[in-house]
């Protein structure tokens, strides 16, 4: 009874249409239309750490010639959090958002305009260099986790134009 239950349900996730989002691997059509997505420079230490971020991801070192152009904007901010009855800050939160678009070169056309975002919270120790080192840190992990955000979208969006 048990093994009719799991064959069942096995055929029954194999006819609902779900497919693997990089199926064919790295000459699937997801992974050639990403390796395709030129980035440009990108203002900032942030946009330089988002940019190498992204184009880790998108595998687009190597190709040759671009078919999409990926704008990118951060805003990027460092506030205080926690304040010490001597006005001194015990807490800090940095926040990176980025505002992109996913742009055909031979159309021109907009194919994705989005926004995406990732914060992080900062204890301000005594020591200033690491508080300094821990805000350098963030920044990094705050990249990276917006680069992946940004391509698992730019890949979604691919994904419908293929």
């Amino acid at each position: 009874m048990r093994r009719a239950l799991l064959l069942l349900a096995s055929l029954a996730l194999s006819a609902c249409g779900l497919q693997p989002m990089y199926a064919g691997g790295g000459s699937g059509d997801v992974a050639r239309g990403l390796a395709a997505v030129e980035v440009p420079a990108i203002e900032g230490q942030a946009g330089w750490l988002v940019r190498n971020a992204l184009n880790d991801r998108l595998g687009a070192a190597g190709a040759a010639s671009p078919q999409y152009r990926l704008d990118v904007r951060l805003d990027d901010q460092l506030e205080g959090l926690g304040v010490l009855r001597d006005d001194t800050i015990s807490r800090e939160r940095r926040t990176l958002r980025a505002r992109y678009q996913l742009i055909d070169l031979a159309s021109g056309e907009i194919l994705l305009d989005a926004t995406a975002g990732s914060d992080a919270g900062i204890d301000v120790v005594s020591s200033e260099y690491a508080t300094i080192a821990a805000e350098q840190t963030a920044l990094e992990n705050l990249a990276e986790d917006v680069a992946q955000r940004i391509v698992t979208r730019v890949a979604l969006t691919l994904r419908k134009e293929q």
